[in-house]
């Protein structure tokens, strides 16, 4: 059937130009209210204001307009059905087969203000209301609840004649119910942040599509990435299309890159697990400390620099395969030098925020989740159990350790000197076998002997263990407490001169 009557309610009020020409030359009558009716009526075309329409006052400053039967009765209506024919005769309504609406922007005002006051008049009741009864209506009624959609509304109306076709009308129903599924979500999460709530009875999770990628972590497995902003925070500038797994090291290369100090530090990770971490001061010694730690798996890795590269850096970076590299923005010289890898995938994360809120880890219709670990170390965490007391480049050795260490996988064994890993062991069942790959590696890679201190991410529940890292050289142990046999590893530590550390808090990484 063709389109008679439009309703239009829009926060976005761009681009409104072009659609209302179409509408006007298909005859369609307009009905608007409050900013839209002003702005249509600006553009100069003809448009009833919905109270006129209603023959009722908009009332309570604004907040019921358009929740009204003449408006819902118009639009849920079914044309095929003599009792609903009939009830819009006896009350003198009319059919609506046309409702564009958009939103109060909620999402921006929560950017903008903490008002509470502001932000719950930004909650949108009649918009939502409308476009869920078009949209439950669509074998009937075309919905359009996005700027974006008239493009492709305006082809519809030229093509059918001032109609549109089922299927486009089907796609914009569901489209539709998931802009609303979306907003209430939005509001949901408000509403449990300020309460404190963490785990409420039902959960709605909410995201904007970033990318449809290439496949997951194999060719023959689908993937995208949403985030639960517009944008992520980090920009693609150069190189091929990033992957599942290239997203999922990135991710993992910046939780590090973060939690370090500003403008210092180089994380070079390979499938997830850092395989090098260095915050020296000078940022080509700090990326050369990170690689010595372990090249070969710095090959074809990801390098993340908490900082902007220069021509000096890059040049070194070229050397080396790398799959990315990420940096706090890069000058231009160095863009030059590195946009000669014609692959080579450049990240700007300089506006990443790496924000305490939750992580979510899912399996068919299940979704674990937890709060970030993001706990700040502080001294009054941390308890000297052993004789000897660590010196203050020890104490700042152990925490770099220590902080790396919550970020690779267990079982996490993590050597450190002057603040660079010299051997990192990750993933075991067996602690003792981390150890055994740390200490493997630092003999492979870098040999150190001198200030060197190992962080272990869960107790050692045997001697054993830390017997193997003091037999290797390490001087100084933080480890959490917590084990039955604490007294026995102190024990061990003082009979070695050795330097023990007990965290009151474990970090963990699965």
């Amino acid at each position: 059937m063709k389109i008679k009557t439009a309703l239009i309610s829009v926060s976005d009020k761009r681009n409104l130009k072009p659609l209302l020409n179409v509408l006007k030359k298909n005859k369609v009558k307009i009905i608007s209210s409050g900013g839209t009716h002003k702005e249509i009526k600006k553009l100069k075309f003809s448009c009833i204001e919905v109270s006129n329409f209603t023959n009722s006052p908009e009332i309570l400053e604004g907040r019921v307009k358009t929740l009204h039967p003449k408006i819902h009765a118009g639009i849920l209506n079914k044309r095929d059905s003599k009792l609903h024919l009939k009830d819009l005769r006896v009350n003198n309504f009319e059919n609506i087969d046309l409702v564009i609406v958009n939103f109060y922007p909620f999402e921006n005002t929560l950017k903008n203000t903490n008002n509470h006051s502001k932000i719950i008049e930004n909650i949108d009741v009649g918009g939502p209301t409308m476009v869920r009864s078009a949209a439950k209506n669509y074998k009937d009624v075309t919905v359009i609840t996005s700027s974006e959609q008239y493009d492709e509304l305006i082809l519809e109306l030229n093509k059918f004649k001032g109609s549109t076709s089922l299927e486009f009308r089907e796609k914009l129903s569901r489209i539709a119910f998931t802009e609303t599924a979306y907003y209430d979500s939005v509001i949901s999460d408000y509403f449990n942040k300020i309460t404190n709530t963490n785990f409420p009875k039902k959960r709605v999770l909410h995201g904007n599509l970033i990318e449809t990628l290439r496949y997951g972590e194999n060719p023959h497995q689908e993937s995208g990435i949403y985030s639960r902003k517009s944008e992520m925070g980090i920009k693609q500038i150069h190189g091929k299309q990033l992957s599942y797994n290239n997203y999922n090291d990135i991710f993992a290369a910046l939780t590090i890159s973060k939690s370090l100090p500003k403008n210092t530090g180089t994380v070079i990770v390979k499938h997830a697990n850092p395989c090098g971490v260095s915050i020296k001061k000078n940022h080509l010694e700090s990326y050369k400390s990170a690689f010595t730690c372990d090249p070969v798996s710095a090959f074809g890795g990801i390098v993340s620099c908490n900082f902007k590269i220069t021509k000096l850096l890059a040049l070194e970076l070229s050397k080396l395969f790398l799959e990315v590299i990420v940096a706090n923005n890069f000058d231009a010289n160095a863009l030059k030098i590195l946009k000669k890898k014609k692959n080579l995938r450049l990240i700007d994360a300089s506006n990443y925020k790496v924000n305490d809120g939750l992580k979510h880890v899912s399996l068919n219709h299940e979704i674990l989740i937890q709060s970030e670990d993001l706990k700040k170390f502080a001294t009054k965490d941390l308890k000297i159990v052993s004789k000897r007391k660590p010196t203050s480049k020890e104490m700042k050795n152990l925490i770099f350790a220590f902080n790396v260490c919550r970020y690779v996988k267990s079982n996490a064994i993590v050597l450190a000197a002057n603040e660079t890993t010299v051997g990192i062991g990750s993933g075991q069942p067996s602690r003792l076998d981390s150890c055994k790959i740390a200490i493997d590696k630092m003999k492979k890679f870098t040999d150190t002997k001198e200030n060197l201190v190992a962080a272990s991410d869960a107790f050692f529940p045997f001697v054993d263990g830390i017997e193997r890292l003091v037999q290797s050289g390490v001087q100084a142990v933080i480890q959490p407490l917590g084990s039955i046999r604490d007294k026995e590893i102190i024990k061990f530590a003082n009979e070695t001169n050795t330097v023990l550390v007990f965290s009151k808090t474990r970090h963990f990484r699965h």
